[in-house]
């Protein structure tokens, strides 16, 4: 019987046909070992040995393959970077840094390919010093002009925030390799600096080389996040001149289109994409979702779904924020019913976009509900979109207390959520605390946390602690800025606003919309018109001129200044006009002469009528300006109507209506009113104490007068004001008590002003009280010497007494003083 002999096997053969599929698995791997055993071949054949090892390392059994690296008698420069190449592949970098080191100390030449593994690794290892050393050794050994070791250094350099080290390496040698530039390129655009991508690009045009599809989608990424238009079309025909449009290339063209705006041309070349992935369908939805266009990214999508395409986290995400626009509720729910069926609903990257969707479209108990389905609540960021979805929806003691539950599961809060958290923080000792927690954590430090902290403590009532705490942040940005100048204009404290905007100029940020409008409110604070002119050309020349947000501001400005020319004419250039500046141009022609329309009834009932039927009249701010002007036309009774159709009324609200009661002596109103305000747990300010005190006054109310008066430090911790002593004057001298009146002046812990010493001597002449008038035009001629009301009332004194010597010696002062009487005169 003849015995069955073997087919011949030929190792060079096996490793080297690519026809056939490769089955790098560990069992075929130790068979082929003990193959070549048999056959004696791994000592004498350096190429079985050394392919044996690549088996082993891409079988993911790199200990085998160590053994074997080992055994080998005669280890080539091929043996040391397929075991180097091994430990990346297996992400063992620090194994493949201590192989180049052993392979170093052993005096062997590493070449081109050791050189880009081991920085491949050190890259990796984010060991940039290590990666210096390996290119000092290349560059010595002779490979500095070589591409390969070069894109791997720039790639080491740009990955680890060193783009200028990397521009370095770039342009220490003209490069041939179209590699080293893609590098360089690829680089920039992830380093955000995408002017840099186009100049390199541009400068690789200007050579022999002729750039790859790579090279084409990196530099459309730049022009796609610069917004460059036409200089993409320019890219776009080199792509077609070289015919190198493949997927990659095709997709970077409409991901550009969409980004730029122009869904047109990105639909049309999706269209033309023979073969289309996820990333060029992701691409097209973002792209009507970033244009605002939901019904147009909710089709594609559903396209998608229809043609059983790949659909990953990033298309989802998308969708998602499609939906987040008022009225898209349902969609949402569409959205989210088809996520739950697909198997995506545990990613928390979904969960997280879901919670933020339904929290855009007020429907926070969605929002709740879905953080409470979560698996992997161990992410902080997750944390973070809850809480600023309860701060957005106000709802700060749901904010608070999931702060304090991240708190118990040993999470600490990122950035977000504690920019999010102090932005509802009410009360200025838990601010305080959670200052301290932000302190010690190191988050105090992010620009966005410290923004909020000293916001925090401005709208606290703290102004003081506010700004030291924006003296320590080391990196203002524009918000910080902003944030600050506006607290001080919030606070009336309109020169401190000017003098750090001032130095913010100084400091070389460059302002913004935000900036240069809370700017602006400064200036108008101040009615600085110079000053204000400046920051209109300096608006102008910044390209921010015909902005609507500063064009409002600008108006504001120059109607406050008298300056309605000016006013007017900014209005008219501005290509979008908003309510904001319409209602700023209005008031400026109202604030600087319009009495015409003042005391018009017919034309305010008309307005009313508008009102309602825009549903505006519930709305806080117009019910109370409706109550104003039905005040001053007379009419309390629709003044009444007026306040009772507003849904919540607010503090200006309350006190516009005690305010309109108070002027029509309906007093006992007025007080009804104030209590129900209080028992609305609404507590009052200066002005409706104002309000309450006149009330008192033109109804003869003595004793409550002193009542509320003494109320405002001892109840709610408001110093009074010259106006409330003035209120207080009025109301002892309307009921004849005028040496009290007298008495309460000086015994005023303040200096009294002007205004006090006018109510008294009004109180004189209603009650021919010759001698106490005079002290009180004197101290009023005092204080103002250029009124000439003092000098008329105590003629008017005389007058009523018949003291016409009198009157004609203080007509001769007054003459004698330069002033004149000015003449009467009526609308009629």
């Amino acid at each position: 019987m003849m015995k069955k002999t073997l087919p011949f096997f030929d190792p060079f053969l096996f490793f080297t046909d690519r026809t056939k599929p490769r089955p790098f698995t560990i069992a075929n791997t130790k068979i082929l070992h003990a193959q070549f055993l048999k056959m004696a071949l791994l000592q004498s054949d350096f190429f079985v040995a050394n392919s044996l090892l690549d088996w082993y390392c891409k079988s993911g059994s790199i200990y085998n393959a160590a053994k074997l690296f080992d055994g080998i008698t005669q280890r080539s420069v091929v043996s040391w970077n397929t075991m180097i190449s091994g430990y990346n592949e297996n992400s063992l970098f620090d194994d493949s840094w201590r192989m180049f080191r052993r392979m170093h100390s052993l005096g062997l030449g590493p070449d081109e390919t050791t050189y880009g593994r081991v920085l491949s690794a050190c890259n990796a290892l984010q060991a940039i010093l290590c990666g210096k050393q390996v290119y000092s050794l290349a560059v010595k050994n002779g490979f500095f002009s070589n591409g390969y070791v070069r894109a791997r250094m720039i790639d080491l350099f740009e990955k680890n925030s060193c783009f200028e080290e990397a521009l370095k390496v770039f342009y220490d040698i003209s490069c041939e390799n179209v590699i080293c530039w893609n590098a360089i390129i690829s680089g920039a655009v992830r380093n955000g600096k995408n002017w840099v991508a186009l100049d390199v690009f541009c400068q690789m045009g200007h050579g022999l080389l002729v750039p790859n599809s790579f090279t084409f989608s990196s530099v459309l990424t730049a022009c796609a996040a610069l917004e460059e238009l036409d200089t993409g079309k320019g890219i776009q025909g080199c792509i077609i001149k070289h015919g190198s449009g493949d997927v990659f290339v095709s997709t970077a063209i409409v991901d550009f289109y969409a980004k730029c705006g122009e869904m047109s041309e990105a639909v049309k070349e999706f269209s033309q994409i023979p073969t289309r992935n996820v990333v060029s369908w992701t691409a097209i939805i973002s792209g009507f979702m970033k244009k605002g266009d939901s019904v147009n990214a909710l089709k594609f999508f559903k396209e998608m779904i229809n043609m059983k395409e790949e659909i990953n986290n990033y298309t989802l995400t998308s969708v998602i924020s499609a939906c987040a626009k008022p009225g898209m509720i349902g969609e949402a729910v569409q959205i989210h019913s088809w996520i739950l069926k697909s198997g995506f609903y545990f990613n928390s990257v979904i969960q997280a976009a879901l919670i933020s969707l339904y929290s855009k479209l007020g429907f926070i108990v969605l929002s709740e509900m879905v953080f409470n389905e979560m698996e992997d609540i161990s992410h902080s960021n997750t944390w973070a979109v809850l809480i600023s979805s309860f701060a957005q929806s106000q709802s700060s003691h749901r904010a608070i207390e999931l702060l304090q539950m991240m708190l118990q599961k040993g999470l600490q809060p990122d950035r977000f959520c504690a920019s999010s958290i102090f932005g509802v923080i009410e009360s200025i000792n838990m601010g305080r605390q959670m200052h301290c927690y932000v302190h010690k954590t190191g988050l105090v430090c992010y620009p966005s946390v410290g923004s909020s902290l000293f916001t925090m403590y401005s709208k606290c009532g703290s102004l003081e602690e506010s700004f030291k705490v924006f003296q320590k942040i080391h990196v203002r940005d524009n918000i910080s800025w902003t944030s600050m100048i506006a607290g001080f204009v919030e606070y009336g404290c309109a020169n401190e606003a000017i003098q750090l905007f001032k130095e913010m100029l100084s400091e070389e940020a460059k302002p913004d919309q935000m900036s240069l409008v809370v700017a602006l409110s400064a200036f108008s604070s101040l009615r600085s018109l110079s000053r204000g002119k400046e920051i209109h050309g300096y608006a102008f020349r910044a390209g921010l001129g015909k902005e609507t947000l500063i064009g409002g501001s600008l108006i504001n400005l120059y109607s406050k200044c008298s300056a309605l020319g000016l006013a007017q004419r900014v209005f008219d250039i501005l290509p979008l006009k908003d309510e904001i500046s319409g209602s700023s141009l209005i008031s400026g022609y109202v604030q600087n002469g319009a009495i015409a329309l003042l005391n018009k009834l017919g034309i305010g009932i008309q307005l009313h009528a508008l009102i309602i039927r825009l549903g505006f009249n519930s709305e806080v701010s117009v019910g109370s300006s409706l109550i104003t002007m039905y005040s001053k036309c007379g009419s309390i009774e629709d003044c009444q109507k007026a306040f009772f159709e507003i849904n919540q009324p607010d503090l200006i609200g309350w006190t516009t209506m005690i305010s309109s009661y108070a002027e029509h002596g309906r007093g006992a109103e007025a007080l009804k009113v104030y209590e129900l305000m209080r028992k609305e747990g609404i507590k009052p300010d200066s002005v409706t104490l104002s309000g309450i005190l006149s009330a008192c006054s033109y109804n003869g109310l003595v004793e409550e007068g002193y009542f509320y008066f003494n109320s405002m430090l001892k109840e709610y911790g408001i110093e009074p004001g010259n106006r409330h002593y003035a209120c207080m004057v009025d109301i002892l001298g309307r009921a004849g008590r005028l040496r009290d009146a007298e008495k309460f002046i000086n015994n005023m812990p303040i200096e009294p002003d002007a205004l006090v010493w006018e109510t008294l001597l009004a109180a004189c002449k209603t009650h021919g009280n010759i001698e106490l008038g005079k002290l009180a035009a004197k101290r009023v001629m005092e204080l103002e010497p250029s009124h000439d009301g003092a000098y008329v009332s105590l003629s008017n004194i005389c007058a009523d007494l018949g003291h016409w010597k009198g009157v004609l010696e203080i007509r001769n002062l007054m003459e004698g003083t330069g002033l004149r009487k000015e003449p009467g005169w009526s609308l009629v």
